[in-house]
């Protein structure tokens, strides 16, 4: 085996370790947001984006993003939420051909319901991957991106 294979299989395994540490937070918290507040990942994620602006909307485009979700499953999201009463559309002031998100009151009591279930599934299943060896140089890095919210 070369060097190059050496680096080839190096960047594989971080990129198993990486995502295998995903799949163990995602699938944890999709049960629980489920369970608790009938949320899924991705209705949180787009939620939480929403609830994180000034405003409390976002174009379209930037919920893609956020999400990482193409603009047709954004829309169909967006679609489902919408149908719940959770968010609405409405009109840019400034450009009659942009549609912005935003959440509905609704929307924000959901988000502030489901925020400490997030935060705290986050956590133990942070806390819980720590003690697999394969995965706690990498939940060390995860947990040193962000200082600690005070």
């Amino acid at each position: 085996m070369g060097i190059s294979d050496d680096a080839v299989e190096v960047r594989s395994q971080g990129w198993r370790t990486l995502a295998s540490l995903h799949a163990l937070i995602e699938t944890e918290l999709e049960r629980q947001l489920s369970a608790q507040v009938g949320l899924s990942v991705v209705e949180f994620t787009v939620m939480d984006a929403l609830g994180r602006q000034d405003g409390w909307h976002m174009r379209m485009q930037q919920l893609s993003r956020a999400a990482a979700l193409s603009p047709s499953a954004t829309t169909r999201l967006v679609n489902r939420l919408e149908d719940r009463g959770i968010l609405t559309r409405i009109l840019c002031a400034d450009d009659r051909r942009g549609i912005y998100t935003e959440l509905t009151p609704q929307g924000r009591a959901l988000l502030e319901k489901a925020r400490p279930v997030h935060d705290e599934v986050l956590e133990r299943t942070l806390e819980d991957a720590r003690a697999v060896p394969e995965l706690k140089t990498l939940v060390d890095v995860v947990g040193g991106l962000v200082a600690p919210v005070h």
